[in-house]
């Protein structure tokens, strides 16, 4: 997989650093489940933000947002694949708004495996606006987009789970 990326031998340090951010520092690059292991490995920042609340996970999460639009529409203008899955700085986005409306809780570990499989969950069956910014928005925002709303709908699970147990 790595072959396919020579190109970044001759590439500006601009282009570099944009494939590091939008493979989410090579965690995407991960030969099998590249979105689940970027899913992953986003838990550890998120469980950092975390610790200022709510506020901690909007800030984490418009980062993600905003850096990987830039990452990936740098990325997707050196290629003609429009969704590769070596980028995965939007799972990064989606798991942590995963985590927004129980982040004023104080969360045992089991919680942020749950969050993680919900996330996967609405991020591989698509539905709603998922669906619709995945095939409909053939760009940067719409590789974002779609994460941003799995993330919301596992929020909202996530949230119901926490209030009913």
């Amino acid at each position: 997989m790595l072959q396919k990326f020579s190109f970044l031998k001759q590439a500006p340090l601009a282009v570099k650093i944009n494939y590091g951010i939008a493979t989410g520092l090579g965690s995407g690059l991960s030969p099998k489940a590249p979105g689940t292991v970027g899913s992953f490995c986003a838990l550890l920042p998120i469980w950092g933000a975390i610790q200022f609340g709510s506020i901690g996970i909007l800030v984490l999460t418009f980062f993600f947002f905003i850096t990987g639009w830039y990452a990936t529409h740098v990325v997707l203008s050196t290629q003609l694949n429009k969704d590769p899955g070596y980028v995965v700085i939007d799972e990064f986005a989606g798991q942590a708004i995963t985590f927004l409306f129980v982040a004023s809780y104080v969360l045992p570990w089991y919680y942020y495996l749950l969050g993680f499989g919900l996330f996967r969950f609405f991020d591989i069956i698509k539905i709603g606006f998922v669906s619709y910014f995945d095939k409909k928005v053939q760009n940067a925002f719409g590789v974002m987009t779609d994460d941003i709303f799995a993330g919301l709908y596992a929020g909202i699970i996530l949230y119901g789970i926490h209030y009913f147990l």
